[in-house]
């Protein structure tokens, strides 16, 4: 792993929310009881659902940029394998919205998933301060 699925796999979650979203626009204006969807804008359901969407997107663009710079620079930085790994174990968390939401699953995925992210992302910043030139 040096960052070619962060990317591929950021793409691939990122049309994946994308797509939610379409969901999401069918519930607040077409579906049955659309109002009551709508009235419930921040409480709820509704308000878990969004979440996930844009986290989902979030997480997925992070993704994207991590693995860029982790095939850029994998031959100037240190864990390069663990950093990719954990920022795709942070894509758990808005998949354990999804779960939590629509399957009842217990909060763990969520955290679990913004632990990684956040680790991958302040591990990466750390790697980039203590590289010494960013230059060919």
């Amino acid at each position: 792993m040096n960052g070619k699925n962060n990317i591929a796999i950021g793409f691939l979650t990122m049309g994946f929310f994308m797509a939610y979203g379409f969901f999401l626009i069918y519930l607040r204006d077409f579906a049955p009881g659309k109002e009551e969807w709508a009235n419930a804008y921040s409480i709820g359901k509704h308000f878990e659902t969004r979440l996930a969407h844009v986290h989902g997107n979030l997480f997925a663009f992070l993704n994207l940029l991590i693995g860029y710079f982790l095939l850029r620079f994998h031959d100037k930085l240190k864990h390069v394998k663990a950093i990719s790994w954990l920022a795709l174990t942070g894509l758990l968390m808005p998949i354990g919205i999804l779960a939590e939401v629509y399957l009842g699953f217990p909060p763990i995925l969520v955290l679990i998933g913004a632990i990684c992210m956040t680790i991958s992302v302040v591990w990466l910043g750390l790697s980039f301060l203590k590289m010494k030139n960013l230059q060919d």
